[in-house]
Formats: structure tokens, C-alpha cells, sequence
């Protein structure tokens, strides 16, 4: 299994097999269950839809490491448009970003220039902005850039930050963003990150996970548990309630396409439950961690492809 999750990751760098699929029928027929589309209109339906069955929505439009400012101030465009969208369509839902994909490549001060904007915006619209975790080599850097935009008064309560639990680090890394009352989503995480970084093992992934799951449910801030895991489900399920913790002080975060069924079960349990949507033609990197996450859901995509 490890070896398969690292050919996956391997495979999301393949600049070649990328333009391949993204220029593709095939490959679009194929990230279809994991990507709602390739157009904003694409991603606001699927977040009415979501809306509808009880479910919360974070949208993402898909892309990362832009190559010069005008692309990541186009990128930051969209999600100008997402959020006077959701306002103006009342939707249940916020958005999820990528510094990459804002210009920190290029330029911190650019990067951090454009999501202010942005977080600015969601002030306005009384909405959230979610700066998503990326590789090792940008940790510090999110976390300085979002601790510095949560502490202008007006943002507070407005960005937040996504912690994995597979690096070493998130454990005081957690402690220092508590400390400021930033919310965070905790996940497992998707890149490959060498052994003195990352826990190389599952057990010792999972474990980090619920020790940190705990440290954030006792915290009185308003966080997200990400995980498809049932086993980091119940986990939380069961802290939850032997410390009489309100449901409606956290919730779970899943991904679009992705154990629907579970979705809908802990929405009728009467749990919070918001669904990452991304959406965009930039799907290949984002698709292929996914199959790294989760190599079940290899053998799912090639049913699917074989009923059509």
C-alpha cells in the first residue's frame, strides 16, 4: 500500500501524463466523481445540491504554483466571484485556497497581498476563508502568513488553516494556532514527506490524528475533522460525548465524491457535515492524491468506467 501511494504521488508530478489528462475525455470522464466540474456555475450547483440534502460546502477552485502575479491575481479572481456568489445565492458554504496558487512562489508579499483581499472580501460577506496545507516545504510559511491575517482585528474568525496529521510538527504547531483562536481542519495529509518529517506509518498517522482530534474538540473553538476513516469517526464520536461535547461546536469535512453514504448517515445523526468541492480544469494533481489517499478508489473508478 505505501508503495502504491507513493507511485500515485509520484504520478501527480508528471507534467507530460498531466496535460494528457486534462486535455482528455477520458480523463475527465474519470475525475468526474471527484471534481464537480470545470466552471464556477459547475461548483455553485453542486453546492446547492449539497445544500439541499443537509450538507455544508467549502469550494476550491483547482489549481497551484502559478508561473507569474497575473495568473495568481486571476486565480484570486475567481474566488472574488465565488463569494459574491454564495452571498448572493444565500448558500451554505465558504472557500478553500492554495498560497501556490496565490503567487508564494513568486512572492510571499504577493501571496499574502492577495489572500488579505480575499479574506477582506469574506469580512464583507460575513464568510470564511480556508488557506489549505501544502508540502513541508510551506508549513512555517502558511502558518506565519495566516496567523498574521488573523490578527487584524476585523479578520478574526474569518481565516482559518488546515493542520496534517502526519507531520511531526502539528502537535505545537496546533498549540501555537490555538493560542491566537484560529480554526483549524485537521486532516491526514497527501504529500510525500520524508520519514524525520512525517510519521511513516499508519497506526502512528491514526494515532497523531485522534491525540490531536481530542486537543482541538477541548479547545472552544469552532474546528473541522476531515477524515473518510470510520475509525477516526468514531473516535471522535465517542470523545465527543463521554466530555459532553456539543455536536455543533465542530464538524466533520469530507470530500465530494467520496463516502456519500457516510456523509448522509452523520447528517442524520444530527452531526455538521461539510463537503470540499473542487471544481476546475487544473484536476490532475489534485485527482491523483486522491487515489493516493485511498487506493480503493482505483478499483471504484474502473467499475464505474466499465458500466459506461
Amino acid at each position: 500500500m505505501p508503495l502504491l501511494r507513493s507511485t500515485f504521488i509520484a504520478l501527480s508530478r508528471n507534467s507530460r501524463l498531466r496535460n494528457f489528462a486534462e486535455q482528455s475525455s477520458l480523463g475527465r470522464r474519470m475525475s468526474s466523481r471527484f471534481v464537480a466540474g470545470f466552471r464556477i456555475d459547475d461548483a455553485l450547483a453542486a453546492a446547492a445540491a449539497l445544500n439541499a440534502q443537509g450538507l455544508s460546502v467549502t469550494l476550491d477552485s483547482l489549481g497551484e504554483n502559478v508561473t507569474t502575479p497575473a495568473e495568481a491575481r486571476q486565480s484570486a479572481e475567481v474566488y472574488h466571484h465565488l463569494l459574491d456568489s454564495i452571498a448572493h445565492s444565500r448558500l451554505d458554504a465558504n472557500v478553500s485556497l492554495k498560497l501556490t496558487q496565490m503567487g508564494m512562489d513568486l512572492s510571499p508579499a504577493l501571496a499574502e497581498e492577495i489572500v488579505s483581499g480575499l479574506v477582506g472580501r469574506a469580512v464583507q460577506s460575513d464568510n470564511f476563508v480556508r488557506v489549505d496545507m501544502e508540502g513541508s516545504g510551506y508549513t512555517q510559511a502558511t502558518i506565519d502568513l495566516v496567523r498574521r491575517l488573523h490578527a487584524v482585528p476585523e479578520n478574526r474568525g474569518h481565516v482559518g488553516i488546515v493542520i496534517q496529521s502526519y507531520l511531526r510538527r502539528s502537535a505545537p504547531d496546533i498549540a501555537t494556532l490555538l493560542a491566537n483562536r484560529i480554526r483549524i481542519r485537521l486532516c491526514k495529509g497527501a504529500y510525500q514527506e520524508p520519514p524525520d518529517l512525517a510519521f511513516p506509518d499508519k497506526k502512528d498517522v491514526d494515532g497523531n490524528y485522534v491525540a490531536l482530534t481530542k486537543t482541538l474538540l477541548t479547545s472552544g473553538v469552532f474546528h473541522g475533522i476531515a477524515t473518510h476513516d470510520e475509525a477516526m469517526i468514531d473516535a471522535t464520536k465517542r470523545f465527543a460525548s463521554e466530555n459532553a461535547i456539543d455536536p455543533a461546536t465542530f464538524e466533520f469535512q469530507m470530500l465530494y465524491g467520496v463516502r456519500r453514504d457516510l456523509q448522509r448517515a452523520l447528517v442524520a445523526e444530527g452531526y455538521k457535515v461539510r463537503v470540499y468541492v473542487p471544481f476546475g480544469d487544473e484536476w490532475y494533481p489534485y485527482f491523483m492524491r486522491r487515489l493516493a489517499e485511498r487506493p480503493a478508489n482505483v478499483v471504484f473508478i474502473a467499475r464505474q468506467m466499465l458500466r459506461k
